[in-house]
């Protein structure tokens, strides 16, 4: 038996529970990892919330961990126990083990902590597809990113501004302006107080943004398609203020012809070839020193009730890891 969160109904934060649960032994092309370390995201709310549906209840969230593996199911092969790990796999990181695909499985260099691993990897990868896929930045883009201060966000801006684009960055205090700044933002727009959109044209002098990533949704919408210039990409990747509604394709029409998509992670790493390579790429520059993970809270498993009022409030930065 292992310690892990249980969501009977979906809920407010208070609907997680600690139990005891049974994890089966490893299968063949599987792996047994116990979990040192477990990274938190906006998407284990909208699964804990009901936001998204998961596959049935009971389900113990979590997208994300790093640890060491401790047992081999039949035919696996690259790996042995004791190797230390880190992965994004479906629900079921919120545990002390649990059962992960071998080929889904990243091997940590000794210079990468388990703490740091659980902070990087979604969002890492996150950031590698909307930078190097997703839309392809390059020297002197102008980029927008709205929620600059955030675990992805910080991410996004230290890359963005390492492979050469004028990066523009959203937050909500002045206190979280100072991380998007040295996160690499050129400029940050309190979007609270200002126009973000209005700023925007100012800051580019009428020339507007080549790409704008947008995390937040609901309330930076519309305005976040006033910030790019004719045939522009809105990339539309999450939503911690709620989902943008419906909306007329006839406004990306009448701002330029601009081109809009809501992507996820899962699709541009569905192969073990793209995964490996996003991995290889975000191991990379995190070594290299090009992007920090800054991982700002490190609280314990029985505390992730209130790591979720803290994360659903937007009152965090950077990342939040819950250590078993």
């Amino acid at each position: 038996m292992v310690k892990a969160v249980r969501v009977h109904e979906v809920g407010g934060p208070d609907v997680m529970r600690i139990e005891d649960i049974e994890i089966p032994p490893p299968g063949p092309g599987e792996v047994l990892v116990r979990n040192h370390t477990i990274g938190v995201n906006f998407i284990d709310i909208y699964f804990r919330s009901g936001h998204y549906p998961a596959p049935g209840l009971p389900f113990t969230p979590g997208n994300e961990a790093a640890g060491e593996v401790v047992a081999l199911g039949k035919g696996v092969k690259g790996f042995r126990e004791g190797d230390r790990v880190a992965y994004v796999a479906a629900l079921g990181c919120y545990a002390e083990q649990r059962v992960v695909a071998a080929d889904r499985l990243i091997k940590l260099p000794k210079s990468i902590s388990y703490e740091t691993a659980a902070g990087m990897m979604l969002k890492g990868l996150t950031a590698r597809y909307l930078l190097r896929r997703c839309y392809k930045v390059r020297k002197g883009d102008r980029v927008l990113i709205q929620a600059a201060a955030g675990g992805t966000g910080q991410i996004l801006s230290q890359w963005a501004n390492a492979l050469g684009a004028t990066v523009i960055g959203t937050a909500g205090s002045p206190e979280k302006a100072k991380l998007a700044k040295k996160a690499g933002a050129k400029h940050v727009i309190l979007y609270r107080d200002e126009d973000f959109a209005a700023r925007v044209k100012e800051i580019t002098r009428g020339k507007l943004c080549d790409v704008v990533y947008d995390g937040v949704g609901k309330a930076t919408f519309p305005a976040s398609l006033d910030c790019l210039r004719p045939l522009g990409l809105f990339v539309s990747f999450g939503s911690a203020s709620g989902a943008i509604e419906d909306f007329n394709l006839a406004e990306l029409t009448k701002r330029g012809s601009l081109y809009a998509t809501r992507p996820t992670l899962n699709t541009y790493t569905a192969s073990h070839e793209d995964l490996m390579k996003s991995a290889r790429d975000l191991l990379r520059v995190v070594t290299k020193g090009d992007v920090k993970i800054a991982v700002n809270e490190i609280a314990k498993l029985d505390d992730v009730v209130r790591v979720h009022q803290d994360l659903e409030s937007r009152a965090t930065t950077g990342s939040t890891v819950l250590v078993v």
